[in-house]
């Protein structure tokens, strides 16, 4: 056999030399199978196997219910954040774990006083345009009515109120049916909603047509032992937020993220300790480290999968303010040779805009990656959309932001509750664009990533994993000419799509 080309990753990351994403490719393999063979299974934790290998971030920017719910959907799992009231968060636990079960406990309800725009109101929020109507436009009071689109969708005046265009012949059942019995319902009234109501008639619960189509269209999602999605959530390293973990177990929560920007601490091995004895069934993700000693550690204390990354978000100012990180790439070969030797997956998080950035994470021996910036803007993330310069934006911020840490973003550094007045911004708050929705923009990264897979010659991430160590993947430096060589150039002017995505 001839000389091989490139380099194996033992090869590249000698020690001493901090390497990123952009500093290196991967050389091509054979190919012979089509991309839609490629397999993205991959273990989150020790216990815990995705169809997807895509995390959601914990920041209030990104991750609440609602991209919990379509990331889990699509096979992969969203962290909560915890820049809340633990009611709060527990709350977003349970709409997750509710989900599923084809209830929508809070439905969005109206009074005929309403107007059509009211309707289209909603429907550019929040997708949908099936509304109950009740007496006064809470949940409080008796349903009156229905209105849809088929009600209101050719009338130009969009001020008329619903009173005129609303069904007042509801079908509804009682509160506390089976939900095989509402789909029942639904089935043979061949309507499009089912209000639940109590005995006085007020609006318990929706079940929609839409949500009996849900195990057929996401045949791969998230799910644990009861059929319900699966979701993880954050905590710090505080003692009183043991009291937070209690609430998110009562919840339901599959998994714990310990949300330390330097895990590697006696507050973090403290609180492992106490989860690992305290509750045992739920899988904690520690971090976030970045060196083989700090692996071991966690590992030692009990960690069931590791968070990697200090200071490559495109928020985060960590490296340049406090002079302390690694260079990411490098960062996850090194702490992922160490626990692959022990059996304990770990989870990129940070520095990842594109997907070859994915592919590079998991080639080097990543199980999943967390990804903020990547998610941010989607319908899915919380916050409003504005418009600036006639573009569509959503806020999206650092958690070690001025303005995140004002509302208990630091937190997650090694702090307790009152020994720190003057705070130091470790991060940045921005805005980014549009990315449409989750169940639209996943499919897309998806593909994509397949593809990466296929030009690799490998099927699986299992597989990439093994030819990682054996030597066979092979890798390339880039120097800043091919850097800028692999990129657009000589070019006029040129239009890019935001991720190669939305226009």
């Amino acid at each position: 056999m001839g000389r091989q080309d490139g380099l194996s990753a033992r090869e590249l990351f000698r020690p001493g030399r901090g390497i990123a994403y952009d500093d290196f490719l991967l050389l091509p393999g054979h190919i012979d199978f089509h991309h839609s063979a490629v397999d993205l299974s991959s273990r989150f934790t020790k216990r815990i196997t995705l169809r997807l290998p895509f995390v959601s971030s914990p920041m209030d920017t990104v991750t609440e219910h609602k991209m919990a719910i379509a990331l889990a959907l699509q096979g992969g799992i969203g962290v909560v954040h915890y820049n809340n009231a633990i009611s709060e968060q527990v709350e977003e636990v349970k709409k997750v774990k509710r989900f599923e079960n084809g209830f929508i406990t809070s439905p969005v309800v109206l009074s005929a006083d309403h107007s059509l725009a009211d309707v289209d109101a909603i429907k550019a929020k929040f997708g949908f345009s099936g509304i109950p109507i009740t007496e006064d436009g809470t949940l409080k009071t008796r349903v009156v009515g229905i209105v849809t689109n088929r009600d209101i969708d050719f009338e130009p005046d969009r001020k008329r109120k619903l009173r005129e265009f609303m069904s007042t012949d509801v079908l509804t059942a009682a509160a506390g049916i089976s939900l095989a019995e509402a789909n029942r319902i639904l089935r043979t009234s061949k309507k499009g909603k089912l209000p639940l109501v109590d005995r006085e008639g007020r609006l318990v619960s929706l079940v929609s047509r839409r949500d009996l189509l849900k195990n057929r269209d996401y045949p791969e999602a998230s799910k644990d032992d009861k059929k319900q999605l699966q979701v993880a959530a954050a905590v710090s390293t505080r003692d009183e937020d043991r009291e937070r973990v209690a609430g998110l177990v009562e919840a339901g929560v599959d998994a714990i993220v310990i949300d330390a920007a330097q895990g590697d601490s006696i507050y973090e091995l403290r609180l492992l300790e106490y989860l690992k004895k305290e509750h045992p069934a739920v899988e904690v993700i520690a971090g976030n480290v970045v060196t083989s000693d700090q692996s071991r550690r966690l590992i030692d204390a009990g960690a069931d999968a590791l968070r990697i990354g200090m200071g490559p978000g495109s928020i985060c100012t960590t490296q340049g303010t406090m002079a302390v990180g690694r260079a990411q790439a490098t960062a996850i070969y090194f702490t992922s040779r160490v626990a692959r030797e022990r059996d304990v997956p770990v989870i990129a998080d940070g520095g990842i805009s594109s997907i070859g950035q994915i592919a590079k994470a998991l080639s080097l021996g990543a199980s999943g990656v967390m990804m903020g910036f990547m998610f941010a803007g989607t319908q899915e993330a919380p916050g409003e959309y504005f418009y600036e310069n006639g573009v569509r934006l959503k806020r999206y911020r650092g958690m070690a932001s001025i303005e995140a840490m004002q509302v208990g973003g630091d937190k997650r550094y090694n702090t307790q509750a009152d020994d720190r007045k003057i705070k130091v911004a470790q991060g940045v708050s921005g805005a980014v664009v549009d990315k449409g929705s989750m169940l639209e923009y996943v499919p897309y990264l998806v593909q994509g990533l397949r593809q990466s897979l296929q030009d690799m010659g490998i099927r699986n991430i299992a597989a990439l994993h093994v030819a990682l160590d054996d030597g066979s993947l092979r890798f390339e430096r880039r120097s800043i000419a091919a850097q800028v060589e692999g990129g657009v150039h000589g070019l006029h002017s040129y239009k890019e799509a935001p991720l190669g995505f939305r226009a």
